[in-house]
């Protein structure tokens, strides 16, 4: 593939740009506190002309929860997949779910605000898709998690993964990008906290 090739495949499409305009605006003022021509001028187009492309703002935000949910999950499952020959150890499979994570919490920092301020505004329908894909979510984790400390509870397996997701997604509250230490030295250090979490609930298993 050309390079001019590559740039045209790895662009952002227009619908993916008023998607990444549209959770920075809400995060920053709240749902309620952004209109629809304020997307398209971010985007550099007509408020009107957004609605080629969703019926309105309600049609986005359910597509940014969804969507990153779904993301997350099929995230996770590819990596626990790519390990169905069980070449890797449960601890190497550990670590790739917490990196994956952490790229989420540090680059769709929007998202986590939103979704903890405006989840309650989808419909039903789209609340109870976005729980339900978060449930299998944590299910993924947990299976990895028990592998590896075989002694821990089921349920306080599933109690830790949500406190560590608690924790790696606490990125929103940590200050502005530029306020925190380069990309590399804060991921290290989620990773870290991450793993002194999940040792702190149980001995791994004797290799």
């Amino acid at each position: 593939m050309s390079t001019h090739a590559a740039a045209r495949v790895a662009a952002p499409t227009r619908r993916e740009q008023i998607l990444k305009e549209a959770a920075r605006l809400f995060a920053e003022r709240g749902f309620h506190g952004v209109g629809v021509d304020e997307i398209g001028a971010a985007v550099g187009i007509s408020g009107p002309g957004l609605y080629r492309h969703f019926p309105g703002k309600d049609a986005m935000l359910a597509e940014l929860l969804v969507g990153i949910s779904e993301r997350l999950l099929a995230g996770g499952q590819l990596r626990v997949s790519e390990d169905a020959s069980g070449d890797r150890s449960p601890e190497a499979l550990l670590d790739a779910l917490i990196e994956g994570h952490i790229d989420f919490a540090l680059d769709d920092r929007p998202l986590i605000t939103l979704h903890d301020r405006e989840l309650d505004r989808l419909r039903d329908t789209d609340r109870k898709r976005v729980r339900r894909l978060q449930r299998e979510y944590v299910e993924v984790w947990v299976a990895v998690v028990r592998d590896l400390y075989p002694a821990l509870p089921e349920h306080e397996a599933r109690a830790t993964v949500h406190a560590v997701f608690g924790l790696l997604n606490s990125t929103p509250h940590l200050g502005r990008p530029g306020a925190l230490p380069g990309r590399t030295d804060t991921a290290a250090l989620l990773h870290r906290l991450a793993r002194g979490a999940f040792g702190a609930a149980g001995e791994p298993k004797a290799v």
